[in-house]
C-alpha cells in the first residue's frame, strides 16, 4: 500500500512538472477590468507565469472547500462534544448509584456486582 502512495506521488509531480514546463509564458493579472478601473482610478495589475496562476488557482480551491467543508461540520462537532459530557456525566451518575448500592456489603461482593 505504501508503494502504491509513493507510485501515485511519483506520477502526480511528474505531471504538475510537465505542465508547469509546458506553460511558462507570463500572463498579466487585473484586478478589475480596465473600463472599470478607469472608473475607479484604481488599477491593479501583475504578471505571472501561466503555470502560477493555474496552480495558484488549485490551491485557493482547495483552502477555501477545506474551510467551507469545516464551517459547515460545526453544529456536528457540537453535538458530539454535547453527547460526550452528557456520557460523562451519566456515568458518573451511574458509578456513584452503584457505590450507594453496594454501600454496607462485603467489598468482594461489592467488585463482583460492578463488575457485571
Amino acid at each position: 500500500m505504501r508503494y502504491l502512495r509513493y507510485g501515485f506521488l511519483a506520477v502526480l509531480g511528474i505531471v504538475l512538472v510537465s505542465i508547469s514546463l509546458a506553460n511558462r509564458e507570463m500572463v498579466e493579472l487585473k484586478l478589475m477590468p480596465d473600463a472599470l478601473a478607469e472608473l475607479l482610478g484604481f488599477n491593479m495589475s501583475t504578471s505571472l507565469p501561466l503555470f502560477i496562476v493555474v496552480l495558484g488557482g488549485v490551491v485557493a480551491g482547495l483552502v477555501i472547500g477545506f474551510l467551507w467543508e469545516w464551517l459547515r461540520e460545526h453544529k456536528h462537532r457540537r453535538d458530539a462534544t454535547a453527547k460526550t459530557s452528557e456520557v460523562r456525566k451519566l456515568e458518573r451518575e451511574v458509578k456513584k448509584l452503584k457505590q450507594k448500592q453496594n454501600e454496607g456489603k462485603d467489598e468482594v461482593l461489592a467488585l463482583l456486582d460492578e463488575a457485571s
